[in-house]
């Protein structure tokens, strides 16, 4: 797992400006970690995609729908949303990070269904010997600059808004063996280059707009799989 140093806040009464700097991002060398059981799976390279495996000769051509399950979301165990703000009562309360945590689910849910339907594939609730499974999951997840929009004029400048892993499983329906996986880490929000304004509404932003990427970069690589000419798996 690639791991970046916690971003540092420094708060500016009077103004009320907050400026969060990121400490360190140039070493990010370490991959993240692929799940045990997918021992039996081999790695091919797929665009957009840290890593991305697949069962040999599973036939993905046989999955007429797809089961997108809620996402599972961890945070990172260095992520302490009140370590840095002096003001109480910005601090998040336990209901806030679950608050958090219930929104990602939301829009991870609603975005990543989203793009597979416009990209031509049909979103399915329950899952059959002819459905493709979808179980996301979101690691070490680090935002930079929650806030829970009390009043002020209290203002956060990040490069990002945050860090955060996507490992993604495909199963297959009707045995729910693994047929397929993938491990991406993103930076969301990168503007290494400048300053901008975090807060709730641009972390929700730059969450969904990463989330439409997983799923277009996933959809790209079903599509490829779904036409090639690929024999049936052997019995």
């Amino acid at each position: 797992m690639t791991a970046v140093e916690p971003t540092t806040r420094m708060t500016f009464k009077g103004a009320a400006i907050a400026i969060a700097a990121t400490l360190s991002l140039a070493a990010c060398a370490t991959p993240a970690k692929v799940p045990e059981h997918w021992d039996e799976l081999q790695q091919k390279p797929v665009p957009g995609f840290d890593s991305f495996y697949l069962r040999p000769q599973a036939d993905f051509r046989k999955y007429g729908n797809i089961v997108v399950k809620p996402v599972q979301v961890s945070f990172d165990k260095n992520w302490d949303p009140n370590s840095t703000q002096r003001d109480i009562t910005r601090h998040l309360s336990a209901e806030d990070i679950q608050k958090l945590k219930d929104e990602m689910v939301s829009n991870f849910r609603e975005v990543f269904a989203r793009e597979l339907t416009e990209g031509g594939y049909t979103i399915a609730e329950q899952g059959g010997a002819d459905s493709l499974v979808a179980q996301p999951s979101l690691t070490d997840v680090y935002i930079n600059a929650p806030d829970v929009m009390a009043p002020g004029r209290d203002r956060t400048y990040t490069r990002e808004s945050g860090r955060m892993t996507l490992v993604l499983e495909l199963l297959d329906g009707g045995t729910g063996q693994v047929v397929g996986g993938a491990v991406d880490r993103e930076i969301s929000g990168n503007n290494l280059n400048r300053f901008e304004i975090t807060n709730s509404v641009t972390n929700t932003s730059d969450f969904r707009r990463a989330v439409a990427d997983w799923a277009d970069r996933l959809r790209r690589e079903l599509d490829t799989l779904r036409t090639k000419a690929m024999p049936p798996p052997t019995s």
